[in-house]
C-alpha cells in the first residue's frame, strides 16, 4: 500500500515538474552584475568584474545541463533526495561555482560560502558570496543560481529580503 502511495507521488510529480533549459546569457544582466562587483570597492576594473560576471552566468548555464535541472526548486531537490538526480541541492550550485571562480584566479575579489537558515533540514540554503578583496562577508554580492531554477539571481548581502546571510567558513574549501 505504501509504495503505491509513493508511486503516485512520483508520478504527480513527473506530471508537475520541468526540465529547464539553459538560458541565454543576457547581456543586460551581465552589465547588471558586473556593474554590482565594481561598486563594491573603486579598486575593482571594469575589465575584472566583467570577466567575473560572464563567468558566472555561463558556468550557471553549465550546470543547468550537467545537474539535469528540473523546475521548481522543491521539485528538483525531491528528486534529488530520491534518488532520481545526482546533484542540484542549493549546496551542489554554491559549492561548484565557487570551486569554479577560485580555480580562475580573481586577484580583485574574494569568495565566500554564506548559507541562511543554517540546520533547519527544510529551510537552510546555501549560496556563493563575491566580495572585494580583503573586505567583509556582508559587504558582498549573493550569487544564487538555485533559488530560480537556473536563473541567476544576484543582490548585495544585506539587500536580499528573502534570507539573512552568514558566512560559512566551515564549508569553505582553498
Amino acid at each position: 500500500m505504501y509504495r503505491h502511495i509513493l508511486e503516485f507521488f512520483f508520478c504527480l510529480f513527473f506530471l508537475t515538474g520541468c526540465t529547464v533549459k539553459p538560458l541565454p546569457v543576457d547581456n543586460t544582466e551581465v552589465k547588471k552584475l558586473s556593474m554590482m562587483l565594481r561598486q563594491m570597492d573603486g579598486k575593482i576594473g571594469k575589465a575584472a568584474a566583467d570577466r567575473l560576471s560572464e563567468a558566472l552566468f555561463f558556468e550557471t548555464a553549465s550546470l543547468v545541463k550537467k545537474f539535469d535541472l528540473v523546475s521548481p526548486p522543491w521539485f528538483h531537490n525531491t528528486l534529488v533526495n530520491t534518488g532520481f538526480r545526482k546533484k542540484g541541492l542549493c549546496y551542489d550550485w554554491s559549492d561548484a561555482l565557487y570551486v569554479h571562480v577560485v580555480k580562475q584566479g580573481y586577484s580583485e575579489f574574494d569568495f565566500h560560502l554564506g548559507g541562511a537558515y543554517i540546520g533547519e533540514y527544510w529551510r537552510e540554503h546555501n549560496v556563493l558570496v563575491v566580495t572585494a578583496k580583503g573586505k567583509p562577508f556582508d559587504s558582498g554580492v549573493v550569487i544564487d543560481p538555485w533559488r530560480d531554477s537556473g536563473k541567476l539571481y544576484f543582490a548585495k548581502v544585506k539587500q536580499d529580503r528573502q534570507y539573512s546571510w552568514k558566512e560559512r567558513k566551515d564549508r569553505c574549501v582553498p
